[in-house]
């Protein structure tokens, strides 16, 4: 409830007048002449930068002016970094000429914060190590920040950890509780690369605490939103998951955080590519993209490609996932830096050109992708991150308690909020008793008209059974009246043909469904059925070689119309002389077809020569598969194996 809210002031207070919001942040006249933005307040909307811009050669203090313009330049590189690092050049120009120490190094910090999203590592860390040595203590939190991004996206993730363990004591000992979200932050970050998704989730609940006890949305805590929305999706919280993506894409938009953006509709397309929503994934993709092209960040772009790449694989779309996930490589220079999703592109494509049949090229991205793994996920880095945070975890007992005394409040608050909720939802639930009271009556109503519509489908079955059955007796009684033994022959399999309908009513009538059978059951019976009609019980015996399968009337009688035919046909031709035989029944669902086999170890009949009769049996078998738009296939081989495959369209 308070997240939506939260999100709901941010929405309003983006409508709000330019104006106001220019004499809210900046008024040279007053003595507090710049709030500076997200430390001061964040009551402005989107074109805090352009009021930055226009203000800064204005200011008559040089502290004023440069606090301003680093501002200025560290916030631009959340949308452009080329912008943002011609702002920070010039502050270094400036602070330079006047020989401003401090304030050199602050704008090497933003400088570094750049230099590191252009992919330019070590000169990032360069400048940061440069830049720690002109601080004062205050700033060294911001500093170990972005050198442990550097290290994290130089794969050494135990580093990484270092330094935000340095950055959440260096926080404590400041009482900076914006250093110490961050570090938890970072912490929660890490964790969730290894895997170990509670503890991050853990720490990047900490985080949020104290985010919200400042009462600021800046860059960093969009960020720690969309870290813990990934710890959620990763235990499986849907849910959970999209309210923190949700919220932080308002943050997002709001204050132009194109890089957190990026970052949270990367995620988004994997929650809804996990929800089976596949045309929301692909736009949670395109607008990846999109903000990685407006940031013109290879870093963005490369892990924007990639989730496009894995939901392509999961939707069997292997030719575009190759074409995506070698887009996501290819932008991946040699001097990228960040293993981890490297690692994890190549384990995509693996998965893509497995799933396209290429398997000497899946096995080089699968080689390429262990090769990786084992450079990020040391067994060293992995025991130094744990003993680091069983350090830390012995040191923070108070610092965990203040926190659980924080919750503790918000619980209360929530308790007291929840009573007001309950009080109306007891209002609510008595309009909706009459309601549920009402529903109770038509559901009854609904229940018996089903019963009754049941009964009669039984009936009805029941009754075509039984018809069938006088049709077939009928057509017994007139065979036994015909001299012509060709017209009695015609007779009698007319009689079997009529009987393996009557049994698929029978099935209906009898079973759980009114409109399919199982097949396997059917085709014993029928087997035995006119194995017995033969007199061969003793000498042929029916195998059916496949598993229990259902198929709907509509499919299921034109099949047993052809097994029919081809069972008769087994027994009159393929074991003369009172030979032992065996005949063998399969039928098995491949995807969208049905395989169809029904074959003999008999001496071998070839239905395509001419036979006795009128050879309507033949045309039968042809009219049936075309039907059910299948093809036939014939076999002789120590027997006679005839085969078909058939389209299976699923009754709606």
């Amino acid at each position: 409830m308070s997240r939506f809210f939260a999100v709901l002031v941010i929405f309003i207070c983006s409508f709000l007048s330019p104006k106001i919001l220019q004499a809210q942040i900046i008024d040279f006249e007053s003595e507090n002449s710049y709030k500076r933005v997200f430390v001061d307040t964040d009551n402005f909307g989107s074109s805090y930068l352009d009021i930055l811009e226009k203000s800064y050669p204005l200011s008559k203090i040089d502290t004023i002016q440069f606090n301003i313009l680093n501002d200025l330049a560290y916030y631009w590189h959340t949308r452009n970094l080329s912008k943002a690092l011609n702002f920070t050049k010039e502050g270094l120009q400036i602070t330079r000429k006047k020989k401003d120490t401090l304030w050199e190094g602050r704008f090497q910090i933003t400088q570094g914060a750049i230099l590191l999203r252009m992919e330019k590592l070590d000169s990032a860390r360069f400048v940061l190590e440069s830049a720690m040595k002109k601080v004062l203590k205050k700033d060294l939190p911001l500093v170990y920040t972005q050198l442990g991004y550097v290290y994290e996206r130089q794969g050494k993730l135990d580093k990484a950890a270092d330094i935000a363990m340095e950055t959440l004591l260096l926080g404590d000992e400041l009482k900076d509780k914006r250093a110490m979200a961050v570090a938890f932050s970072d912490l929660s970050n890490l964790f969730w690369k290894q895997s170990r998704y509670e503890k991050a989730l853990e720490y990047g609940l900490k985080a949020l605490v104290l985010f919200e006890e400042r009462g600021i949305n800046d860059l960093d805590y969009d960020f720690t939103l969309y870290v813990v929305g990934n710890c959620y999706l990763a235990l499986d919280k849907h849910e959970e998951a999209l309210n923190y993506y949700e919220h932080s894409i308002a943050i997002g938009e709001r204050y132009g955080f194109f890089n957190n953006l990026c970052d949270v509709y990367i995620s988004m397309v994997y929650l809804k590519a996990y929800l089976n929503d596949f045309d929301a994934a692909d736009l949670a993709g395109e607008n990846a993209v999109k903000y990685g092209q407006l940031l013109d960040n290879n870093f963005m772009l490369m892990r924007s490609w990639l989730s496009i790449g894995k939901l392509q694989n999961l939707q069997g779309k292997y030719i575009s996932a190759i074409e995506s996930l070698e887009r996501s490589i290819e932008i991946a220079t040699d001097d990228f830096g960040d293993d981890f999703y490297l690692s994890q592109a190549y384990e995509a494509l693996g998965k893509a050109y497995a799933g396209n049949h290429n398997y000497r090229e899946a096995y080089q991205a699968y080689a390429e992708y262990d090769k990786l793994k084992k450079e990020i996920f040391t067994a060293e880095a992995d025991q130094h991150i744990s003993l680091l945070l069983t350090e830390f975890d012995v040191a923070q007992k108070e610092s965990t308690i203040m926190v659980q005394e924080n919750q503790i409040k918000k619980q209360r608050s929530r308790q007291t909020l929840m009573i007001l909720i309950g009080g109306l939802l007891l209002m609510i639930l008595l309009l909706l008793y009459n309601t549920i009271q009402t529903n109770k009556k038509k559901n009854r109503l609904l229940k018996k008209q089903n019963d009754e519509k049941e009964f009669l489908l039984k009936e009805i079955h029941h009754r075509v059974k039984n018809n069938l059955e006088i049709v077939s007796s009928l057509l017994s009684l007139q065979s036994e009246q015909i001299g012509d033994s060709k017209v009695a022959d015609a007779m009698q399999k007319s009689q079997y043909r009529v009987h393996s309908m009557s049994m698929i009513h029978q099935k209906l009538y009898q079973g759980k469904s009114f409109s399919s059978i199982e097949m396997k059951e059917y085709f014993m019976n029928l087997g035995n059925y006119i194995i017995d009609i033969f007199g061969a019980s003793d000498r042929v015996r029916i195998v059916c070689e496949m598993a229990e399968l259902e198929l709907d009337v509509d499919t299921a009688i034109p099949i047993g119309l052809i097994v029919n035919e081809l069972l008769t046909n087994s027994l009159k031709y393929a074991f003369p002389e009172n030979r032992n035989g065996l005949i063998k029944i399969s039928l098995i669902e491949l995807g969208n077809h049905l395989q169809l086999e029904v074959s003999d170890n008999g001496i071998g009949k070839n239905y395509h020569e001419k036979i006795e009769g009128t050879g309507f049996g033949t045309q039968l078998i042809e009219l049936l598969t075309r039907q059910l738009e299948g093809k036939m296939s014939l076999s002789i081989k120590k027997g006679t194996a005839v085969s078909f495959e058939f389209q299976n369209h699923k009754a709606a």
